[in-house]
């Protein structure tokens, strides 16, 4: 952080300890809203969500070689190939926006090109099939469809669109060197089987109970703590046989470097979005959630912005939009804006955001947050004049 920067800071907290009216009960009650927020956050995503997340990113930054990643997430790989695997990994973790920012930050850092990281990253929370299922379950197959095909197509276009966008610093930075190569002392073999364990890891721990039983996702939440422990076994045995003091400490070393960036940001940006709008399905923050339902009803150009802008703002953990926007459009809300805040929603939040412009810069977060807002936008309006 620069001079200008700390010094703003301070100011900033100064102001609010001197300015904020504390003794109002709305104020009072929105920081302690976003206080529960942060708890409910620190509960139920760091443990099982982040934590597997960051050892993944710690493992991609040491144990991945940089020409595995050039060949098929690069600037110079095929663009099939590259948003093809970056989409379909994505989809495969189906995991928060917040939980799939160390591995997008992990992968970039690797060397993978700007356009399929940015897939990936969009996907990960967006292209996720329990969530696609439940939303056509309770908000009707026709919504669950848009999500699906909208979600999937997003991911590419986003991707494509952000490396036409800065395709120059991208091939400045393709020429960069990513850092020193291991000597690898693993077969391929050895290699996906640690990978692999790592992210069913993440998948089991992060397997959230299903908000109605939806058979094959019941089953195996009933049992993901069995599964996680056999695979927390099948990890041990990896590291004790396959790696070696050294590699061990340099995949810690990397995992601390991701978390250490990351949470403070995603810790203050929970904290502001839980004041702003308070925790999803309460009215305690600082903005009134009827004001939201009343803007967004009908399928107005207006109504899907706004569905768009606050979806992105919101924090929405793994499948809790989908009971959120049941009550939204049960107090009116169109079936495009639904659309719109179901694209922009789980893939953005405001700490994500904050997250993102620590890795990527000002400008390419924005073009990155700015493109999901207007897809979304424009996805909301179609879809609500086919079925309207």
């Amino acid at each position: 952080m620069r001079e200008w920067q700390k010094f703003l800071l301070i100011v900033a907290v100064f102001l609010a300890a001197y300015l904020v009216p504390f003794n109002s009960p709305k104020v009072a009650g929105a920081v302690l809203e976003s206080l529960h927020m942060l708890q409910e956050y620190a509960r139920e995503h760091v443990l099982f969500c982040l934590v597997p997340a960051f050892f993944i990113a710690g493992a991609i930054s040491n144990f991945i070689s940089q020409g595995a990643v050039m060949r098929y997430l690069g600037a110079g790989a095929n663009r099939v190939v590259a948003y093809a695997v970056a989409s379909v990994s994505g989809s495969v973790l189906a995991v928060c926006s917040c939980t799939v920012l160390p591995l997008f930050s992990g992968i970039y850092r690797r060397g993978a090109g700007l356009g399929p990281a940015a897939a990936f990253l969009y996907s990960g929370p967006a292209i996720n099939v329990l969530a696609i299922i439940l939303t056509a379950r309770v908000l009707g197959w026709k919504l669950g469809l848009a999500r699906a095909v909208g979600a999937v197509l997003f991911s590419i276009l986003v991707g494509l669109a952000m490396a036409l966008l800065f395709r120059r610093e991208e091939s400045a930075r393709a020429a960069g060197d990513f850092g020193p190569v291991a000597e690898e002392r693993r077969s391929p073999l050895q290699t996906l089987v640690f990978f692999v364990t790592l992210i069913l890891i993440l998948v089991f721990a992060a397997w959230g109970r299903p908000a109605q039983p939806v058979g094959f996702f019941s089953a195996v939440y009933a049992i993901k703590w069995y599964l996680v422990a056999g695979l927390l076994v099948v990890l041990g045995y990896t590291l004790v046989r396959w790696f070696d003091a050294g590699e061990r400490q340099l995949w810690v070393h990397g995992t601390w470097s991701f978390a250490k960036q990351i949470l403070p940001l995603l810790f203050g940006g929970v904290l502001v979005a839980g004041l702003l709008m308070g925790r999803p399905g309460t009215d305690a923050g600082l903005i009134p959630a009827d004001w939201i339902a009343r803007l967004v009803g009908g399928n107005s150009l207006g109504a899907n912005l706004v569905a768009s802008v606050a979806g992105a703002l919101m924090y929405f953990a793994t499948l809790t939009e989908v009971p959120i926007l049941q009550g939204l459009l049960g107090a009116g809300m169109g079936q495009g804006p639904a659309l719109a805040l179901l694209l922009a929603g789980p893939a953005l939040s405001l700490p994500n955001m904050l997250v993102i412009n620590s890795i990527l810069g000002f400008k390419k977060t924005a073009a990155f947050v700015g493109l999901v807002v207007v897809m979304a936008t424009v996805s909301g309006l179609l879809f609500g004049w086919m079925v309207g």
